[in-house]
């Protein structure tokens, strides 16, 4: 059962942000203990209430939420994604009844740091999906003892579970996720097209999904395959 029509923003999860789509060697470790700990819901077999992950911008949290909602789903376990970027949409009154729900994904909890309503919110989100043994899935910009939250019984809720640190992707993993990604969309993106990708544009991954999407719709328009000359003419501002 999902709660989106309760909710006044988008919480439809992307197509392609999955655990297979995630190309990082480095951090499969964090995979592995993702599918582990949702698992162990599916084996009603007891739990921590709560994963944290942490890492800085850029290093895939968001995509790790998406893809441990959509492994939910696979398993017949309902899932809500949220993220706290987009808090002057919410209200805490969202919170409520969420318990229900097998996997709830919390993102950017940083945000509410300072936030009195919000912090209180969650910590008694927190106690609710304890009691009814759900699973919360929570993402930071910084491991629990730096987070700028001012609620100690909500700091001391996030340290009583599992954590994971979310390690940069490297550069070599960031073109496999763009093949990966390519392939899936029906294209082929050669290794040199990738390779310019990645040096001309941010190398944040969300703003490379963002080109390739905007790389897609243009070759399906132009009927062109996608090369660094077909590159350059869609997006010009990148130069020689």
């Amino acid at each position: 059962m999902k709660y989106t029509s309760q909710l006044s923003l988008s919480v439809q999860l992307p197509d392609d942000e999955t655990f297979q789509s995630f190309q990082s060697q480095e951090n499969q470790p964090v995979v592995i203990q993702l599918q582990g700990f949702i698992d162990l819901l599916v084996k009603q077999e007891p739990h921590p209430t709560a994963l944290y992950l942490f890492g800085i911008k850029g290093v895939g949290k968001s995509h790790l939420l998406h893809a441990s909602c959509a492994y939910a789903e696979q398993l017949g376990l309902s899932s809500l994604n949220l993220s706290f970027s987009e808090l002057a949409q919410l209200s805490t009154e969202m919170f409520d009844g969420l318990e229900q729900i097998d996997v709830i994904c919390l993102d950017d909890i940083h945000l509410i740091a300072g936030n009195d309503d919000f912090e209180r919110a969650v910590f008694d989100l927190f106690n609710r999906v304890t009691e009814q043994g759900k699973c919360l899935i929570i993402s930071g910009d910084q491991n629990v003892g730096n987070l700028d939250i001012k609620l100690p019984d909500l700091l001391s809720r996030l340290s009583w579970g599992l954590t994971e640190q979310v390690k940069p992707i490297h550069d070599d993993e960031k073109i496999l996720a763009l093949q990966y990604r390519a392939e899936q969309r029906g294209l082929i993106l050669a290794n040199d097209s990738a390779k310019f990708l990645l040096t001309r544009l941010s190398r944040e991954m969300s703003n490379l999904i963002s080109a390739l999407d905007e790389l897609d719709k243009a070759s399906i328009r132009e009927q062109r395959k996608i090369t660094i000359p077909f590159i350059k003419d869609i997006f010009p501002h990148i130069g020689s």
